[in-house]
């Protein structure tokens, strides 16, 4: 009885973990799937909104067919390449990121096209589309990489291979955008000049101490002074006759 009993806890705690892994390998994927739906729908509009912008350029760029029929069929193969898989649009939409971009260059030499509000909002849009593309494609490539994660970890990747859970394709962008970029100050780090150790000084021979200093002799007390002598006294003179 308790062997059937130990039997039928270890089946209920494999079912659990099995229904535990499957559902949180189906909300992985349906998160990506969700991810690029935000992608496709950005994507589209991005697609609408470039023949409008031809239309408005093209009678100001008599001159520049060429750059306008790149953009025209850079479109066209990006919209093809939807059915293709997440890889090979990206591929697609990078040339027609390139090819705006150089349509772009080339408006700034028309000072009409520059003031032409039609023209200008058409760019604010596709910028703005440009930047919610970015910010879409962020969040799918997390979404793949969580998910790819978790077909290929153990245990889940057994249960994966048993439902038929594969990995997904990631949506890069550009090489340029993945580059760290470079900044060049133009400093310079100071040049360090070691100065040589001087050479030690020989320490100078030490001079004898001076001689004591001879106290003063004692000084002679002055010679008594001798009293002037007294003059010679005259011999009186002889009585008078």
């Amino acid at each position: 009885m308790t062997a059937v009993i130990v039997v039928i806890v270890i089946v209920v705690i494999l079912a659990i973990g099995l229904w535990a892994t499957y559902n949180g390998l189906v909300r992985s994927r349906n998160q990506v799937d969700n991810a690029w739906s935000q992608i496709d729908v950005q994507l589209k509009r991005r697609h609408d909104l470039i023949p409008n912008l031809v239309e408005s350029v093209k009678g100001y760029m008599q001159f520049e067919q060429d750059t306008l029929t790149r953009v025209t069929n850079a479109r066209a193969a990006a919209v093809a390449a939807g059915a293709q898989g997440p890889a090979a649009q990206a591929q697609a939409e990078n040339t027609l990121t390139n090819t705006l971009r150089s349509l772009f260059a080339v408006v700034e030499n028309y000072p009409d096209l520059k003031a032409n509000q039609n023209v200008v909002a058409l760019q604010e849009e596709l910028t703005t589309t440009e930047n919610k593309i970015s910010f879409a494609r962020q969040f799918y490539n997390d979404s793949v990489m969580t998910y790819n994660t978790k077909i290929q970890s153990f245990p889940a990747n057994t249960i994966a291979g048993m439902f038929n859970f594969s990995a997904r394709q990631f949506f890069e962008g550009e090489a340029a955008d993945r580059e760290v970029p470079k900044v060049d100050l133009g400093l310079q780090a100071p040049t360090v000049q070691l100065q040589q150790p001087a050479a030690p000084v020989a320490p100078a021979p030490a001079q004898p101490p001076a001689p004591p200093v001879q106290p003063p002799a004692p000084q002679q007390p002055p010679a008594p002074q001798q009293p002037p002598a007294a003059p010679p006294q005259q011999p009186p003179a002889p009585p008078q006759q």
